[in-house]
């Protein structure tokens, strides 16, 4: 029978993991360090090379319900983007993206800006035209 992890242990080894940083395009952690429930958190992607995502950088945040991991996190884009899993308020449509989609409990806040980045590499995305650079919602 496997071990279910807490919630919070499962999230702080997020924010570690976070914190250690990784292949530098993208990063996560807690948006304000006094927030011990670990509801809201900031993620950034840095736009693929050779897209109409590139030499761009993008804001994010998101929230874990006190059901995640159980259930997916709600993300959210600060900086405007045009993306076929994106809508009009910036919101990640949970059905659109892979990840969000087929949750499971070994997905993580990583995960999910890994498949939003993937996604900006997708035929359906890689060249869509985009709002100008630095406007957000």
């Amino acid at each position: 029978m496997a071990v279910v992890v807490p919630r919070n242990f499962r999230l702080l080894e997020e924010l570690e993991e976070g914190q250690k940083g990784g292949d530098g395009t993208i990063s996560w952690g807690l948006e304000d360090e006094e927030d011990m429930l670990m509801h809201r958190w900031t993620g950034m992607i840095i736009g693929p090379p050779r897209s109409v995502f590139d030499n761009r950088i993008y804001s994010l945040k998101v929230f874990c319900s006190d059901k995640y991991p159980d259930e997916p996190p709600q993300v959210q884009f600060l900086t405007r983007v045009n993306m076929s899993c994106v809508k009009a308020d910036g919101t990640v449509n949970t059905s659109k993206l892979p990840c969000l989609a087929r949750w499971s409990r070994d997905s993580t806040i990583k995960t999910v800006l890994h498949d939003l980045r993937r996604m900006m590499q997708t035929k359906d995305n890689y060249k869509l035209s985009q709002p100008p650079d630095g406007t957000t919602y």
